[in-house]
């Protein structure tokens, strides 16, 4: 597993390549909870757990099953904040003390160019303004929009689309126009992009 370093230092962040045994490491709890979910999803739900479970033992919990809500957000132990992600290959995880991160998401793709007209998509009329059509091809928007989305639905239970949340990366802030709420975003380019957004316990609405 490796650790990522973001500008928010509260935040611990790490990723690591999804393997063939990584299933074998899911709770039985974790298991039934999946219920007939097929062997890849098994693997990626247990590879993004192996890495929450190293990164909240960093902070002295033991290892624990994490579970899911019924709308499907991650349960986390009390005072801890959290969020899980995963593309084929790589898994990652996201954690912080919830009494100084109040809300927390992450999202990681492959390094790659969007999937022809998706721009559309994912890019507000405004952000096709804002940046050119490097950044637009990029995938950086959407993991970012991604983010966004899952730190903001555990304080609002509002389901978001790709135009609900606009980006401006000079000011690092995400915007939700229909709940009126910013998130600060950060996002880190290697072999993967990763996306992350999140809010100071003392900025939650």
């Amino acid at each position: 597993m490796d650790i990522i370093r973001f500008d928010q230092p509260n935040i611990l962040v790490g990723i690591r390549p999804i393997e063939h045994v990584d299933e074998a490491a899911l709770f039985a709890s974790e298991v039934a909870a999946l219920g007939r979910a097929v062997a890849k999803v098994r693997r990626q739900s247990g590879a993004a757990r192996i890495i929450a479970r190293t990164l909240l033992g960093k902070l002295g919990f033991p290892p624990m099953p994490i579970l899911k809500t019924q709308s499907g957000v991650p349960t986390w132990p009390a005072g801890i904040v959290g969020s899980l992600a995963h593309h084929d290959t790589v898994a990652a995880a996201a954690i912080a003390e919830k009494k100084i991160i109040g809300a927390l998401g992450i999202d990681i793709e492959p390094n790659e160019p969007l999937p022809g007209g998706l721009i559309d998509l994912v890019a507000t009329s405004r952000e096709q303004g804002m940046y050119d059509s490097r950044l637009l091809q990029r995938r950086d928007l959407f993991v970012l929009k991604e983010a966004v989305y899952k730190a903001c639905f555990p304080l609002c239970n509002e389901i978001l689309e790709f135009q609900d949340v606009e980006i401006d990366v000079n000011s690092n802030t995400g915007y939700v126009k229909k709940i009126n709420c910013t998130f600060s975003i950060d996002l880190y380019n290697s072999k993967n992009v990763i996306g992350l957004a999140y809010q100071k316990g003392t900025d939650l609405r």
